[in-house]
């Protein structure tokens, strides 16, 4: 029995369920499986997976803060619950790409829905408060990397230089409660609002992790990007506020590409993660290379 045919099968016994279900697999899932189930004239989503300590993955975390979500009115409503699975209710909706994240008409939308997550959901979460801060991950990443003997190694002291200069960069923080997983995919538009779903990496953060993980999974321009930080923010862009989103954009990418090198080694999932990571750290590149520009200026 493959993995995601197991995580079916999970799914169909679990006690929520009225009857026999038939659980129906939904693409994507990079740390968990997802699938539809059909039950009493209902439909749902369940969520099969459990924690993944080699990327900060805990469940019970990730719970909470789904339940919190829907408390707030940012993600649907968590309807029943047990290790290692969670059902939610199914949105009538389509997924976003990456080019509905490029178009104004959703930009400003987004950027409203994300500033509501960040201020609201404090207000209904439960237990002990997660912290995500980006560097402390990139730094937990590469002792992971050096202890599985990873062919990225030698690559890794540059890493850690970037990460200190970037961190310095960034500078103190207003803490928020973020999504930190801002991929296009995420975002659900069901016709009338928008919702924000997948909380595996939730937890307090800059804002700034959020609105640079929403320019650099989606290939904002540096237009775009300047205009969601001016959305968030309401007020007109500083010298100062640019360059410490920049230095968190770039930070942003190189967590993504750690996440990716990591993966190579400890999933087990079908997926390109070698190309995935070569597509990240090209793009991680670039932004460290355009902070530096920023720098010298």
């Amino acid at each position: 029995m493959t993995d995601t045919q197991d995580s079916l099968a999970r799914a169909a016994r679990l006690s929520f369920w009225s009857g026999p279900v038939s659980p129906q697999p939904l693409a994507g899932g990079l740390t968990n499986t997802n699938c539809l189930v059909e039950d009493g004239g209902r439909k749902y989503v369940v969520r099969i997976g459990g924690d993944m300590i080699e990327h900060g993955i805990i469940r019970s975390t990730e719970l909470a803060a789904s339940h919190a979500a829907a408390e707030a009115g940012i993600s649907p409503i968590v309807v029943h619950a047990e290790p290692g699975a969670m059902v939610i209710d199914f949105v009538e909706g389509r997924s976003l790409t990456p080019a509905d994240i490029r178009d104004e008409r959703y930009l400003g939308r987004i950027v409203e829905l994300l500033r509501r997550a960040h201020h609201d959901i404090p207000r209904f979460f439960r237990g002990p408060a997660p912290l995500f801060w980006v560097f402390q991950v990139i730094r937990d990443y590469t002792h992971t990397l050096e202890a599985g003997e990873s062919h990225y190694l030698p690559m890794l002291v540059r890493v850690l230089d970037a990460t200190e200069r970037l961190e310095k960069a960034v500078g103190p923080v207003e803490l928020v409660f973020g999504h930190n997983d801002m991929l296009a995919a995420n975002l659900i538009d069901d016709g009338q609002r928008l919702w924000l779903v997948d909380w595996d990496y939730a937890g307090f953060n800059s804002p700034l992790f959020d609105l640079g993980g929403l320019a650099s999974n989606n290939l904002l321009s540096r237009q775009q990007a300047e205009r969601a930080l001016e959305l968030y923010f309401d007020r007109p862009l500083t010298d100062e506020l640019r360059r410490r989103a920049a230095a968190m954009t770039a930070a942003s990418l190189l967590r993504e590409t750690m996440w990716s090198m990591v993966s190579e080694l400890h999933s087990h999932l079908v997926f390109d993660y070698p190309a995935y990571t070569a597509e990240y750290l090209g793009r991680f590149k670039l932004a460290l290379a355009s902070f530096d520009e920023m720098e010298r200026a």
